[in-house]
């Protein structure tokens, strides 16, 4: 390559970069309380970036051109969770995002009605300003600690059929809403036949001791793994886990609701393991036990 070609290269190089043909186009940038937030664009996709010190990780994506294309594979897999009770009436989620998994459910079951919680107001903006949700006679939106709320649900006797647990800060779940204690107090929100189902990831050792700690407080549950995704979705019933008959028998009651969304519940069946994959006798996390961030990193 001459030295003109060369030139001819970088100069190229030079303008790709500077039109954000080799990055995502920032739309919107802002430090909140709690957190960096970022909301990025590129070839389609919008994403919200929670950023932190070691890395950015994105929270919430949405294809821009078809809004009901589920993205990420972890929302289609916590929708999974809806084949052990496919006909919820009482939704509590814990952690916001964008808003789709709430919009999508309410979408699809027109009586469910749903508290939603998240600890960051700038979140909650973002999600509406950007993220298309919407805040309707469904949806219940509280500005608080998910922990905090989860209480002063108990003492107002709340009961839900649905808890969907979906809280991370950029790095992972808040250290307090993994324990023993939190858990024990989502459990006993629950109604008879109630279900639980929780977002986590699969990688460092913190995957033994949260595993043996969902454990100890449901009893056996569905761990819900699937190819090209770090992401795992437990599955807690305050009943029996039903066999994989009833879980398919629920899929095609579900087909034509989650076709729309180009959703098939059906191939996650074979996936919704019952058998712990975990070390069982690692120390569950407890309010006096919990260092999440240094069992991350092993």
């Amino acid at each position: 390559m001459t030295s003109q070609h060369m030139k001819l290269f970088f100069a190229i190089i030079l303008l790709l970069v500077s039109t954000g043909s080799y990055s995502d186009t920032v739309v919107h940038r802002e430090k909140s309380l709690y957190r960096n937030i970022v909301v990025t664009e590129k070839a389609g996709k919008r994403c919200l970036v929670f950023s932190v010190k070691r890395q950015q990780r994105n929270q919430t994506c949405v294809d821009t051109n078809d809004p009901k294309h589920i993205v990420f594979a972890y929302v289609r897999m916590i929708f999974a969770g809806l084949l052990v009770n496919p006909q919820p009436t009482r939704g509590l989620m814990i952690g916001m995002g964008g808003g789709t998994i709430s919009s999508v459910l309410t979408s699809i079951y027109p009586n469910l009605t749903m508290d939603l919680v998240e600890v960051d107001p700038a979140v909650v903006k973002v999600a509406t300003d950007y993220f298309g949700f919407r805040n309707t006679h469904q949806i219940d939106v509280h500005v608080t600690d998910g922990r905090v709320f989860a209480r002063r649900a108990l003492r107002r006797n709340e009961q839900y059929d649905l808890i969907i647990l979906d809280a991370f800060t950029g790095e992972y779940i808040p250290e307090h809403l993994m324990t023993v204690e939190f858990l024990d107090n989502i459990k006993s929100l629950l109604t008879p036949g109630g279900i639980v189902i929780a977002n986590t990831f699969t990688g460092s050792s913190l995957y033994h001791h949260e595993s043996a700690t969902y454990a100890a407080v449901f009893g056996p549950l569905f761990n819900l793994k699937m190819p090209g995704t770090g992401n795992r979705v437990i599955v807690a019933s305050t009943l029996d886990l039903p066999d994989s008959e009833t879980l398919m028998a629920n899929a095609m009651m579900l087909k034509p609701d989650f076709e729309r969304y180009k959703i098939d519940l059906r191939k996650y069946v074979p996936n919704m393991n019952r058998d712990p994959d975990w070390k069982t006798d690692k120390r569950v996390l407890t309010d006096q036990y919990a260092p999440a961030n240094l069992l991350r990193n092993r």
